[in-house]
């Protein structure tokens, strides 16, 4: 079989395995962080498998059969998860986040073993500095705009922005405030005008590091 013939296979092999796994990380997710409620309703579960599949294909054909590709998937799967889990408590667990750092981290340094490209893993954890620092300066300038959720959110992120590049970052970590912001402005519209008392931006965070990942080359 040649590798144009495999590559739809492979995609669609890719958007099975994030159909699967995102149940499984729900239930995991039940199971050690009980004071979560639970597991989700049906309709939920069955949104983000969907939205989790769409990622693992958009993901895959954005990076090919590539050591960059594992540690990607795990930031699509888990961009879901705590996107979901935002939304509906206003929260990011400690332990998913830290756990998207060092599993994503230990990700990369395969990538860069195997690529080789020790300078983007470098740049990763310069990203992951730098972007954290940024948000933290923010987050205590105004409290009330970011909770500390978001800023230890934006290491991993910005870890992940930075291994692909010093543009990625930059418009990463900016474009994650437009988004929140164009977020807001739709809540205040389908609310009426009343403004609500807590918007997640934790998705807006993601919505934009994936999609500067998966749109700028």
């Amino acid at each position: 079989m040649t590798a144009t013939a495999a590559q739809p296979l492979f995609m669609g092999a890719m958007g099975l395995a994030g159909l699967l796994l995102s149940p499984l990380a729900e239930l995991l997710i039940s199971r050690f962080l009980p004071r979560l409620g639970g597991l989700p309703s049906p309709a939920v579960r069955i949104t983000t498998a969907v939205v989790t599949g769409a990622l693992f294909v958009l993901l895959t054909l954005r990076f090919g059969f590539s050591p960059e590709l594992p540690a990607y998937l795990l930031l699509g799967m888990m961009a879901v998860q705590l996107s979901r889990i935002d939304v509906e408590h206003h929260l990011l667990p400690n332990p998913l986040v830290l756990l998207l750092l060092a599993a994503g981290f230990c990700l990369l340094t395969m990538s860069a073993v195997l690529a080789p490209d020790w300078s983007a893993l470098l740049r990763a954890a310069a990203g992951g500095v730098i972007l954290f620092l940024g948000y933290l300066i923010l987050g205590l300038i105004s409290p009330g705009g970011l909770g500390m959720g978001d800023v230890k959110l934006s290491a991993p992120l910005g870890m992940y922005l930075g291994y692909l590049g010093w543009t990625h970052l930059f418009y990463g970590g900016l474009l994650g405030f437009v988004v929140g912001g164009v977020m807001t402005v739709l809540m205040l519209r389908l609310n009426r005008g009343n403004k609500p008392s807590e918007v997640a931006h934790g998705p807006a965070m993601f919505a934009a590091a994936i999609g500067v990942a998966l749109l700028l080359a």
